[in-house]
């Protein structure tokens, strides 16, 4: 199991280091560079362009800028961002609790509806609840976040005035039931394909259970149908499911970008889009690899869990 854990590890440090080369190149080859967001200002001369790029060192070459700047992340120093004036982390975690919030708020709906309508969808195999569940979860994953976003906003808010348009609560009213209730919008859009997804898995998956030789077995000596389904389909059922989450609670940040933008709600997805268009490149690479060591992380904690219980993973 230890060396198990170790391979596995050892290869997510690996993956970070390639996610940070790729990233680190791709933003200092943009169009612009880090300094066009300062060449911008009328104010600022050839003389102070070349003074600040000595001072940030952007006038050396790239390799050596790359490991300097890699030494001074794992010192914990990810840089100053060019807009706040502020360190890199600073800003990444004033925007992080938002983006938590919208993330656990639409992983927990998405996983409590998905695994439901997965479930009766195999027990019901055929039925219309799943050719309706199943056309539904097509279209759903075929809709645009940023569309449906607009649309909730639309009849919900300008429509019928049900729900707030956007922000994460009401400009001197930071009460719990405020923030709720300018959370339901954003969470319903976030929530919507991964509903898709856990279903369409949670069916798959209870499927190839219950066609098992050990159900029949109870079935036979028995067992109630509601004893087999709790007791011995879905425990073995939800195995997969593990690994879903290790990749799919992670890849919610990449959904979240488009629906912090649409409802204005200040998370890490808005930052990071109000970043890339400011040039703000300290504060752009500090959320890539935020947001890789997250998805690394989840995708290492899946295969630890999945292991732990299932013992011939590790094997």
């Amino acid at each position: 199991m230890s060396t198990f854990v170790l391979q596995r590890l050892a290869q997510a440090v690996v993956l970070l280091i390639i996610v940070s080369i790729i990233g680190f190149t791709i933003l200092h080859m943009a169009p612009g560079g880090p300094l066009s967001q300062f060449a911008a200002d009328g104010s600022m001369t050839q003389a102070d362009l070349d003074r600040l790029a000595d001072q940030l060192g952007l006038n050396r070459p790239m390799p050596v800028q790359y490991f300097e700047w890699f030494y001074r992340m794992l010192q914990g120093d990810w840089g100053v961002s060019y807009r706040d004036k502020q360190p890199v982390l600073n800003v990444i975690f004033s925007h992080l609790g938002a983006t938590f919030e919208l993330m656990f708020s639409s992983t927990f709906l998405a996983i409590i509806i998905g695994i439901w309508i997965g479930t009766i969808g195999a027990i019901r195999r055929y039925s219309v609840f799943d050719s309706l569940t199943t056309i539904g979860t097509m279209i759903a994953l075929s809709i645009p976040t940023f569309w449906f976003g607009l649309v909730i906003i639309y009849v919900f808010s300008v429509d019928l005035g049900w729900l707030p348009a956007g922000n994460r609560y009401t400009i001197g009213d930071g009460s719990f039931l405020n923030r709720l209730h300018h959370l339901i919008g954003p969470t319903i859009v976030l929530a919507l394909v991964s509903t898709a997804i856990w279903s369409r898995y949670m069916r798959s998956s209870m499927l190839d259970v219950i066609n098992q030789d050990y159900i029949r077995t109870a079935r036979a000596k028995g067992v109630s149908e509601r004893n087999i389904l709790l007791h011995h389909a879905m425990r073995n059922a939800l195995l997969p499911m593990i690994t879903i989450a290790g990749i799919q609670i992670p890849s919610l940040l990449s959904g979240a970008l488009v629906t912090e933008t649409v409802f204005a709600w200040p998370g890490m997805g808005r930052l990071f889009l109000d970043s890339i268009s400011y040039r703000d490149y300290p504060v752009v690479m500090g959320i890539l690899m935020f947001a890789a060591v997250l998805v690394i992380l989840g995708s290492l904690l899946a295969d630890v869990f999945y292991s732990v219980a299932d013992p011939r993973i590790s094997r």
